[in-house]
């Protein structure tokens, strides 16, 4: 980092004026400490030991308390139960979920970075950009340098299309969405409020083929992808198109960088697909199941509403509504769990030493989204 000694220190997202002690706590619901200060002006965030006088941090977890104690921030969310580290220059505001509550203030502190914007500072159509004559764009679409839109796509009011970005043909996106720079999407109907980050390749074929000892012939695909609204893709995911049905991916729906989803795969709402989990073809996803990361799916099976599946798991049959499935190749939660404790006391009885109590032998557990920071 010697090198960029002397250079003014980048800042991506601006700050504003910000909100007062007073404003966080009407905006949280939160209880605020007698001793704390309604006219302080936070207008960043932080963490507990990097924050500064106006900067905002959270407590929810006993071993960080320490840090509470010498940390440098304005103001705290926590729960009471953390009151007796706090130092006095901080003002303290107590909520249920302190984290959740940061959330909810950080989005007011920086709105831009709800989701992407143009890359050029782009305010309608930018020079270089190659659009179809046919094509139709709602009023205040943003379209960078190099993009590309075909024949007879639709793009809807105030979405963004970032550098580079390829729109095929017939394509239809909905309002204020924005799309990443770099991204190719094709065969595919989107809804409205749908973010696709970069380099994610939507509605290309999917692997299907019919194989034989001399030759393998391919399974034409000809079916769409269908991204309904308010969905995130993250960077570097792919979602193949259907064959011979829709592959679809519900509303709501969050879905992390590099996750390759199949061909005929249906996900339903609210669902978390964390990074590098693959999805093979005809997969059905019920809503609000959770996959962590590098979970693996063989195809046309079923993963039931609310069901969790921990990471580097590997599925090989449909899986219950509700239920919790970790290991590979997965089981239900209780049994794999019991597998690992089992193999523990084999191991000790043998004379080799095994793992202590705190290693991370059920990172797969933690490793499923509870809303953490980065």
């Amino acid at each position: 980092m010697d090198g960029l000694k002397g250079m003014s220190e980048p800042f991506f997202f601006q700050r504003g004026r910000g909100l007062t002690v007073r404003e966080i706590a009407a905006l949280t619901g939160a209880e605020t400490h007698p001793q704390a200060d309604p006219d302080r002006r936070i207008t960043g965030v932080s963490t507990l030991d990097r924050a500064a006088p106006d900067e905002l941090v959270f407590l929810d977890k006993v071993k960080y308390a320490p840090e509470l104690a010498v940390t440098s921030a304005g103001a705290c969310l926590t729960r009471k139960q953390f009151a007796v580290h706090a130092p006095g220059h901080v003002s303290m505001l107590y909520v249920r979920e302190p984290y959740r509550a940061y959330v909810e203030i950080t989005q007011q502190l920086f709105p831009d970075a709800l989701r992407p914007s143009s890359l050029f500072g782009t305010s309608g159509l930018a020079p270089g950009a190659l659009i179809h004559s046919t094509a139709r764009l709602e009023k205040g679409v943003v379209v960078d340098p190099g993009v590309v839109i075909g024949p007879h796509a639709e793009v809807g009011a105030r979405t963004i299309i970032a550098a580079g970005a390829v729109i095929g043909p017939g394509v239809r996106i909905g309002r204020d969405c924005a799309i990443g720079a770099n991204a190719c999407i094709t065969n595919a109907l989107i809804g409205d409020r749908v973010v696709v980050h970069a380099g994610c390749a939507i509605g290309q074929d999917g692997f299907g083929y019919l194989m034989s000892a001399a030759m393998h012939r391919k399974v034409l695909q000809i079916g769409r992808v269908i991204i309904q609204d308010d969905v995130e893709i993250g960077a570097g995911t792919t979602i193949d198109r259907g064959a011979n049905r829709d592959t679809v991916i519900g509303e709501g729906t969050k879905i992390d960088n590099q996750v390759q989803i199949g061909h005929n795969v249906v996900i339903g709402r609210h669902c978390i697909i964390v990074s590098q989990c693959g999805i093979s073809g005809s997969v059905v996803i019920g809503d609000r199941a959770v996959l962590a990361g590098q979970v693996g799916l063989a195809d046309n099976i079923s993963i039931g509403e609310g069901a969790i599946i921990g990471a580097q798991s590997g599925i090989m049959c449909d899986v219950p509504p509700g239920e919790r499935w970790f290991g590979y190749p997965a089981t239900r939660a209780r049994e794999y769990f019991r597998g690992v404790t089992k193999l523990r006391e084999l191991a000790r009885g043998a004379g080799v030493a095994a793992p202590d109590k705190d290693d991370c032998s059920d990172k797969g557990a933690q490793d499923i989204p509870e809303q953490e920071p980065g």
